[in-house]
C-alpha cells in the first residue's frame, strides 16, 4: 500500500462532495429514534400509583419511586451505546470520513435522541393506559417517562466520542479516504 507524499496531500475536507453522503447519513441517523424509543419503552419499569386526593399519581410504595431513575438510566445508557454503535458503522464508509459527516451524524444523534423520547413515552403510554373508572385510592399503573430534556444530549455525545477516538487512532492525514 502506497502512502501519499506531503506534496499529494490536500488536507481539506471535500465539503460539496460529502454534503449529500452527510445529509443521507443525518436522515438515517434520525430514524433511528423509532426504534430506540421501542426498545426503552419495552424495558423502562413502570411505576405502580394509587390516585391521590389532588388527582395526580402517588407511588405505592417508596421504592416504587426509584422507578423514575431506573427510566432515565436505560435511557441514557441506550441512547449512548447507539451513539457509539451508529459511530462505528458511519466509520466504515472510507470515503465519506471526517468532519462533515461527524456534524452530520451529530445532528441526526440529536433528532433520533428527541424522537426516541417522545416515541418511548408514546409507546410506554399505551402500553400502560389508566383505567377509565379512577376514583380516589384507585390503583394505576404510571408509564415510564424521561424525566428531562437534557438526556437528549447523550446521543450525539456518544456518537462524537466514538468517532473521535476512532479519528484520533487513525494515523493518516486524510482519515484513510484514499480510494
Amino acid at each position: 500500500m502506497r502512502v501519499p507524499g506531503p506534496e499529494e496531500r490536500t488536507g481539506r475536507p471535500a465539503v460539496r462532495a460529502d454534503l449529500l453522503p452527510a445529509l443521507s447519513a443525518l436522515s438515517l441517523v434520525a430514524l433511528l429514534g423509532m426504534p430506540l424509543g421501542w426498545v426503552w419503552s419495552r424495558i423502562a419499569p413502570p411505576q405502580a400509583s394509587l390516585l391521590g386526593r389532588t388527582g395526580t399519581p402517588v407511588p405505592a410504595q417508596i421504592v416504587e419511586s426509584y422507578h423514575d431513575f431506573d427510566a432515565l438510566a436505560l435511557f441514557l445508557l441506550l441512547s449512548f451505546a447507539t451513539g457509539i454503535v451508529t459511530a462505528a458503522v458511519l466509520w466504515t464508509l472510507r470515503r465519506r470520513r471526517g468532519p462533515v459527516l461527524l456534524v452530520a451524524a451529530a445532528l441526526g444523534s440529536l433528532v433520533s435522541a428527541w424522537l426516541a423520547m417522545r416515541m418511548g413515552a408514546t409507546f410506554a403510554s399505551e402500553l400502560y393506559p389508566w383505567p377509565a373508572d379512577l376514583g380516589f385510592g384507585s390503583a394505576l399503573t404510571v408509564p415510564p417517562a424521561v424525566g428531562t430534556p437534557w438526556a437528549v444530549l447523550v446521543q450525539p455525545l456518544g456518537l462524537a466520542l466514538g468517532y473521535g477516538l476512532a479519528a484520533s487512532w487513525n494515523g493518516f492525514d486524510d482519515l484513510g479516504r484514499r480510494s
